[in-house]
C-alpha cells in the first residue's frame, strides 16, 4: 500500500471553480471598504482613548471588530469601533491574557 500526500479534492458540490472564484472577489470587494466605512460613521477619533487623528494620521486608526469576526461587517457600523494603534493592540493583549491566566490553575 503507498502512502503519501493526497491530490487536490473536488468540492463535494461540484461548484465550477470560476463561479467561486467570482464569489470570492465580491466578498472581498464588499468587506474591504469598511474601513472608510468605519471612519466616514465613527469618525477619525480612537473609541478608547479619545485620541483625534487627521489625514496625515490617519493610519493609526484601525478598526477592531467587536464580534472578533472580520467577515462581520454590517453597514451600519455596529460590529466596529474605531481604536488606535496602541488601544487596538492593547484590547488583544487582554484577551491574550486573560486567556494565558483563566486556564493556568
Amino acid at each position: 500500500m503507498r502512502r503519501g500526500r493526497r491530490g487536490p479534492t473536488r468540492p463535494k458540490n461540484d461548484v465550477p471553480v470560476d463561479d467561486l472564484i467570482q464569489e470570492i472577489r465580491q466578498k472581498r470587494m464588499a468587506s474591504s471598504n469598511y474601513r472608510d466605512r468605519s471612519l466616514a460613521i465613527h469618525g477619525m477619533v480612537c473609541a478608547r482613548c479619545a485620541r483625534s487623528f487627521d489625514h496625515t494620521n490617519r493610519h493609526l486608526l484601525t478598526v477592531h471588530h467587536k464580534d472578533g469576526n472580520h467577515d462581520n461587517n454590517p453597514p451600519d457600523g455596529s460590529n466596529w469601533e474605531n481604536l488606535c494603534a496602541y488601544c487596538h493592540e492593547d484590547e488583544h493583549s487582554r484577551k491574550l491574557l486573560g486567556h494565558y491566566y483563566s486556564e493556568k490553575k
